[in-house]
């Protein structure tokens, strides 16, 4: 039997959404974490969660409850094409080697010009000094986006 995560994105592979994450929690929790451009509704959820109940069962995968749900606003980045689509967005990256004796970022993704796995990352040092650091895909150890919340309702 394949992987559970192969398995559950081959199943869900011909309903428009992407799979981010599988995981197992306690009491026999699954939970399946899907999101697709413009971002998932209620009905793409009871749809994969039809599915995958059946295909589970087939495939005698052991669980006592499905989760299936988005991502929310600090989505993970977890594929190359994660960082590619969310170029231009506030992230926070914690990269496996130390830059400057940093290893946890935040700030606006860029794509390198050139290179499809290359990343350059905005962010404020001090007060009105902003600083660019150059990672690659594979230097990251785990990635999501940062996003600015205004509870206040106020217009920028």
């Amino acid at each position: 039997m394949a992987d559970l995560y192969t398995l559950t994105e081959q199943a869900i592979a011909g309903l428009g959404v992407e799979l981010i994450d599988v995981e197992r929690a306690a009491l026999g929790l699954l939970r399946i974490t899907i999101d697709k451009e413009g971002g998932v509704n209620i009905e793409d959820c009871e749809q994969v969660s039809r599915l995958l109940s059946r295909v589970y069962e087939v495939e005698n995968i052991d669980y006592k409850r499905l989760e299936v749900g988005s991502p929310g606003v600090d989505r993970p980045l977890r594929h190359l094409a994660d960082f590619q689509r969310f170029a231009g967005e506030k992230i926070e990256v914690k990269l496996h080697t130390p830059i400057d004796n940093r290893k946890v970022f935040n700030g606006i993704l860029s794509l390198k010009e050139g290179q499809a796995n290359v990343f350059n990352l905005t962010f404020e040092e001090k007060k009105n000094e902003t600083k660019v650091i150059e990672f690659a895909y594979e230097d990251v150890d785990k990635a999501k986006l940062d996003p600015v919340l205004d509870f206040k309702g106020k217009k920028k």
